[in-house]
Order: C-alpha cells, then sequence, then structure tokens
C-alpha cells in the first residue's frame, strides 16, 4: 500500500496506482474507501473495466443488485471480452430471478472462458430455475467434468438429478459434494434418505 500511496503523491493523476490502492482496501474490507479509489480510476481512465468490476463487487456485498448489474454491464461496454464481468452480470440477473439475461450473459461468458466453474454452476441454477432439467443435468455434468473437486457443483448437480427423478445419482453428488466440504442442506438430505441403498 505505501508504494502505491508515494505514486499518488508524486502522479495524483495515475489511474492505475488509485485501482491497485482500491483493490488493497477493498481486500481488507475497507469497502467505501475502497469504491472511492475505483471511481476515481475510473474518472482519470476510460479503460478501467476492472474497476467497474470491483465496484459491481462491492455494490454486492451492499445488497444492491440494480447497481452490481449497471457496473459489470459499463465493464463488458469497455472490454467485451471480458469475461468475469459477464458472469457477473449473470449471476446477478440470476439473483433478481431474470432468468433469460442470466442464460444469455453466463453462455456469453463461458464462450470467452469455459473453464470458469462459477459460472458454470450459476448456469445449472439458471436452467433450474427456468424448469429445464434436462439442459441443468447436461450443464452440471460439464462443470463436475471440468472441476471434480468443487463441491458446489456436485451439490447442484445432485438438487437436478433430484428433479430428474434419477435419485442413485443424486445421492452420489450429494455425498461428493459433502465429502469435499460442502454443507448440503439437511432438507435436501432429509429428501434423499428413502432412496439411499443399505
Amino acid at each position: 500500500m505505501a508504494r502505491q500511496v508515494d505514486i499518488l503523491k508524486e502522479n495524483p493523476e495515475c489511474a492505475n496506482a488509485r485501482y491497485n490502492l482500491g483493490v488493497y482496501l477493498m481486500e481488507r474490507g475497507r469497502l467505501d474507501e475502497a469504491a472511492d479509489c475505483f471511481e476515481e480510476a475510473i474518472a482519470q481512465s476510460g479503460r478501467m473495466f476492472e474497476a467497474w468490476v470491483n465496484l459491481g463487487y462491492i455494490y454486492f456485498k451492499l445488497g444492491d443488485l440494480e447497481k452490481v448489474i449497471a457496473a459489470n454491464r459499463k465493464a463488458v461496454e469497455i472490454e467485451p471480452r471480458y469475461a468475469r464481468g459477464w458472469a457477473n452480470l449473470g449471476f446477478a440477473h440470476l439473483q433478481r430471478a431474470e432468468t433469460d439475461q442470466a442464460i444469455a450473459a453466463l453462455e456469453k461468458a463461458l464462450s470467452l472462458n469455459p473453464e470458469m466453474a462459477q459460472a458454470w454452476s450459476n448456469l445449472v441454477n439458471a436452467y433450474l430455475q427456468r424448469d429445464n432439467v434436462e439442459k441443468a443435468v447436461a450443464t452440471g455434468e460439464k462443470l463436475v467434468a471440468l472441476a471434480p473437486e468443487f463441491s458446489l457443483g456436485h451439490n447442484n448437480l445432485a438438487y437436478a438429478y433430484y428433479l430428474q427423478g434419477d435419485y442413485d445419482r443424486a445421492v452420489a453428488h450429494a455425498d461428493r459434494a459433502a465429502a469435499l466440504g460442502f454443507a448440503v442442506h439437511p432438507d435436501f438430505l432429509a429428501e434423499l434418505a428413502p432412496y439411499r441403498r443399505p
């Protein structure tokens, strides 16, 4: 942090140093100060798409999904190939039950970076939100093939299989999620209990 402060003393218009200071503050939970740094970096440089994404994260922590969407839209307007911005947009739309927009943004993110496990996981949830269980299962299988140690992916796939009526696979993936450290919801475990083989 001291280095960024020194750079800013010498050159108060340095957008990169302002951005780096914002990241430092954000990582330490000083969100209001971090937001100020990101806003100043954006004002100093028109290409600060990562600052917009970080502002989106701060808005999410503050519970303002509308601002999350607006910030990430700005990020992908500046840099349309920035997968993280699209993934964050998809997540925010998913939280607002704007399923079509969520799916479009998540598919865009994955077309740019097919290895984003969290985006695949959110896409599973979007298909479940749309009641397209078949697509949710297919997407969940891609996810666990890509990231076999991603516990949330196994949990979401377990639920998709449960909705599909494939209880053996639902139990297997729920158990895998738990073995990887995920706290599978007790109600879901209770729903699966009758389908466990002795």
